[in-house]
């Protein structure tokens, strides 16, 4: 009898074993995955304008706790230059791995999509490998969304979507009503005399404005709200997504919150150490400053290479309201990093923070991008990402915004376009102080009616370690090719840091200038890691 019941004893446990391993399968068939088992989120942030005015960029008045402690966590480039110093070439290179003459994006109204319809963009590989890809704020140029390249394009905070904004930018919302007025009458004259405008003529206005009010009453706070709605929602979803994420600040105008102002002693903050154009530089080299010039108070600003000199108080009110923007985003930045911890997916995302390209500072007594130098060509870019080695780390290895895409692939375990123009920096994640790339080359077309000579060039440049060297042709843009070479200069990255002589001409460079300019002959793959 105790044989009977030891017997049917483990026959119902045997039952029971079996009938919880079978729930316990159930249970785990049917519950969220793991977030560990999934690819890694990319969270792809633009920042508009931005030259390495940052505290881990060793800006000593920078104060942008936020990024200099994601800095801490991650890896930061310390040399990476942008393909071309204006809005639309950077970033229509970058999107599609390819360089400016290969994308025929030269200037701000080149629209890359219409030049070429089959170009495949970052998000849209991504889309390819099972991301769900997500844009807010500006990724490509402004007015220019590609709703092609996204699964949800455009998303924009609802209190700026109305008829008359569709072609409207995030950069040129103030608080002011007065202003807001003012710049409906002026948007209104414009039209008439010209309907298709730049920021659909809403870029009028002052040049700052510093409203004592909530961050997300401005429109780079109202869309980070918007982007941390947006994460609780895709935290929640089964595939990995792409999302790019677009601040407008600090481009101008300078309109931020002003406790952002308040961070800083205005006299305090020093002015620029290359006031004047480099000495014996072409004329043609610098832009008219025409950007600043469309704001309340700059229309008679005269060209850098004159005799026009802006007044010291200006000068500091525009040092600092940039300084100011470029905290104000720092803060929105903190902002989402904390929601993605509270998510809990922060660990198992790839962010990426990067410039599209510099932005002077009174620098060559101009301000603005758009020339070949390389306060305009630097820039910074940071990444952190999962199970990352060397946290912390910092690389001065030459690294370019092209190299974006092939990198991001290969982080996020996807295949790399073949077609690439950038090369994948994931090895300097490991090691920072391997051997690498032996220049950098951007390019920027000089049209003529900013031109100080009224003539159209295209500049060529490379960069090495020690010097940048930059070689101008004449331009046919109509076919986009180059005609007669017409000047050259050459900088000592080394003991001229802020360019202020062109050397090309001084005989002791006759052999560095023939080396430069057959290693720029040469072109990007020869400068390519051997490795």
């Amino acid at each position: 009898m105790n044989c009977l019941k030891a017997a049917s004893f483990k026959k119902k446990a045997s039952s029971c074993l079996l009938i919880l391993t079978f729930l316990i399968f159930a249970i785990s068939c049917n519950a969220p995955q793991q977030i560990e088992s999934k690819k890694p989120n990319i969270l792809f942030i633009s920042i508009d304008d931005l030259r390495p005015a940052l505290g881990a960029y060793e800006d000593s008045i920078a104060i942008t706790p936020n990024l200099d402690q994601f800095a801490s966590e991650g890896m930061t480039f310390r040399q990476v230059f942008c393909q071309s110093a204006v809005c639309a070439p950077s970033r229509a290179s970058l999107m599609t791995g390819l360089r400016p003459d290969s994308t025929r994006v030269w200037h701000l109204g080149d629209k890359f999509r219409e030049i070429n319809p089959e170009t495949v963009t970052m998000p849209q590989h991504f889309a390819k490998f099972g991301y769900h890809t997500v844009n807010i704020g500006k990724i490509f140029h402004n007015y220019m969304p590609d709703s092609v390249s996204w699964d949800e394009p455009d998303l924009r905070p609802g209190q700026f979507v109305k008829p008359d904004w569709i072609g409207r930018d995030g950069e040129t919302f103030y608080i002011s009503e007065a202003v807001n007025k003012s710049q409906e009458i002026r948007r209104d004259s414009l039209l008439k005399l010209r309907p298709v405008r730049y920021a659909d003529g809403w870029n009028t206005g002052p040049a700052w404005e510093a409203a004592d009010v909530h961050d997300s009453l401005y429109y780079d706070g109202a869309q980070t709200e918007l982007t941390k709605r947006t994460l609780t929602r895709l935290a929640k979803m089964d595939e990995p997504f792409y999302m790019g994420l677009g601040f407008f600040r600090p481009h101008l105008p300078f309109a931020v919150p002003k406790k952002y102002w308040d961070l800083y002693n205005r006299d305090k903050i020093p002015l620029a150490a290359n006031p004047n154009i480099p000495e014996g530089a072409p004329l043609h080299t610098m832009n008219s400053m025409y950007e600043l010039r469309h704001y309340d108070g700059f229309g008679h600003i005269g060209h850098p290479t004159s005799d026009y000199r802006m007044s010291e108080d200006t000068v500091r009110i525009l040092r600092h309201g940039y300084y100011a923007s470029v905290s104000y985003v720092d803060a929105l930045f903190g902002e989402l990093v904390n929601h993605l911890k509270r998510l809990g997916i922060y660990e198992n995302t790839i962010i990426i923070v990067w410039g599209d390209h510099g932005w002077k500072l009174g620098d060559h007594n101009s301000w603005g991008k758009m020339t070949n130098y390389n306060i305009d060509l630097k820039v910074p870019m940071m990444i952190r990402y999962p199970d990352q080695p060397n946290r912390g780390a910092q690389t001065f290895a030459i690294t370019e915004l092209v190299d974006m895409f092939p990198s991001l692939c290969e982080l996020a375990g996807i295949e790399v376009p073949a077609y690439m123009q950038g090369a994948s920096f994931v090895p300097l994640l490991e090691n920072p102080d391997l051997n690498w790339k032996k220049a950098a080359f951007s390019q920027f077309h000089r049209r003529p009616n900013v031109s100080a000579d009224g003539k159209r060039y295209m500049g060529y440049s490379i960069n090495t370690e020690e010097f940048h060297y930059i070689e101008w042709y004449r331009w046919d843009h109509k076919t986009g090719t180059r005609g007669e070479y017409t000047t050259a200069e050459l900088y000592d990255r080394e003991n001229d840091p802020y360019e202020t002589v062109n050397i090309a001409e001084n005989e002791a460079y006759k052999e560095v200038v023939e080396d430069l300019s057959k290693q720029l002959a040469n072109g990007w793959k020869k400068a390519l890691p051997e490795s």
